[in-house]
C-alpha cells in the first residue's frame, strides 16, 4: 500500500513539474505574439510538446491563460505572506513585500508581462476570479500602507492628519505596484544591479515620501490654479499657451 502511494505521489509530482515548464515556456510565447496571435498548435510547438501531450494538461489557451493568472497571484500571496509572518515593523514589511515582487518580476519576467497586458483576454467569469486574487494581493500592500501612514499621524511633529485617509491609501498603494508591475520592462541587472538595489531604490522612494516632511512639496492648490488660467494649445498646431485675461 505504502508503495502504491508513494508511486502516486511520484506520478503527481512529475505532472505538476511537466505543468509549470509548459506555463513557463507558453508565458514566453504569449508575451512575444501575444495571446491573440497564439493558437494551440502554436502553444504545443513553443513549449516543445505534442499538441497531443499538450492537450493533456491544458483543454484550450484560454486554460493557459487563466492558469498563469491564477498561480501568479496565488503564488506571490503564499510566497510573500509567509515572509512577513514574523515582521512585525511597517517599513520593514514593506521592504519585504516589494523584494518579494521583483524577485518574482526578475525570475519571471514573461510571466509578469502576461499579468500586466493580457488579463482583459478572459471571460467575465474567470476574469473575477483573477481579480478577486489581484485584490487579496493588493489588500497585503494596502495594509502595510496604512499601517505606516497611521504610525506617520501618530508621530509627534509628524504634521499629519488624524488617520490615514482612505483614499489616498489607494492612491499610494496603486503608485507602489506601478512602480513594482513595470520593473519587468527596464530591469536589466547588467546595468540595475540585484533585485534587492532596485526593491531598496524603491523602498526608499515610497517610505521617504510616507513618512518624510518634504521640503520640496509643492503648493498644489496655487499651481492648479495657475494651470486653470492657462488655455491648452490644440493637440496639433504651433499656437502656445496663452493666459486668460
Amino acid at each position: 500500500m505504502v508503495s502504491h502511494v508513494a508511486a502516486d505521489r511520484s506520478r503527481q509530482f512529475r505532472h505538476e513539474a511537466q505543468r509549470l515548464e509548459i506555463l513557463k515556456a507558453a508565458a514566453a510565447a504569449i508575451a512575444e505574439h501575444g495571446y491573440h496571435g497564439m493558437t494551440m498548435r502554436g502553444l504545443a510547438r513553443a513549449t516543445g510538446k505534442g499538441l497531443a501531450t499538450f492537450y493533456d494538461y491544458f483543454s484550450s489557451k484560454e486554460d493557459v491563460l487563466f492558469s498563469l493568472q491564477t498561480d501568479a497571484f496565488e503564488t506571490m500571496a503564499r510566497s510573500v505572506t509567509a515572509a512577513l509572518e514574523d515582521v512585525n515593523d511597517p517599513v520593514d514589511r514593506l521592504y519585504i513585500f516589494v523584494l518579494n515582487h521583483l524577485r518574482y518580476c526578475a525570475e519571471h519576467k514573461s510571466v509578469m508581462r502576461v499579468l500586466v497586458h493580457e488579463a482583459s483576454a478572459l471571460p467575465a467569469g474567470r476574469r473575477k476570479t483573477v481579480r478577486l486574487l489581484k485584490e487579496a494581493y493588493f489588500n497585503i500592500c494596502r495594509d502595510i500602507v496604512a499601517s505606516i501612514l497611521a504610525a506617520g499621524c501618530a508621530s509627534p511633529g509628524a504634521g499629519g492628519i488624524d488617520k490615514p485617509d482612505a483614499a489616498e491609501v489607494e492612491r499610494i498603494t496603486y503608485s507602489v505596484f506601478g512602480m513594482l508591475n513595470w520593473s519587468y520592462g527596464w530591469y536589466d541587472p547588467r546595468h540595475h544591479g540585484t533585485p534587492q538595489d532596485v526593491a531598496k531604490t524603491i523602498h526608499a522612494l515610497a517610505v521617504c515620501g510616507l513618512v518624510a516632511r518634504c521640503p520640496k512639496r509643492v503648493d498644489a492648490d496655487n499651481l492648479e490654479h495657475h494651470l486653470g488660467s492657462i488655455v491648452p494649445p490644440p493637440l496639433f498646431g504651433r499656437s502656445g499657451y496663452a493666459v486668460t485675461a
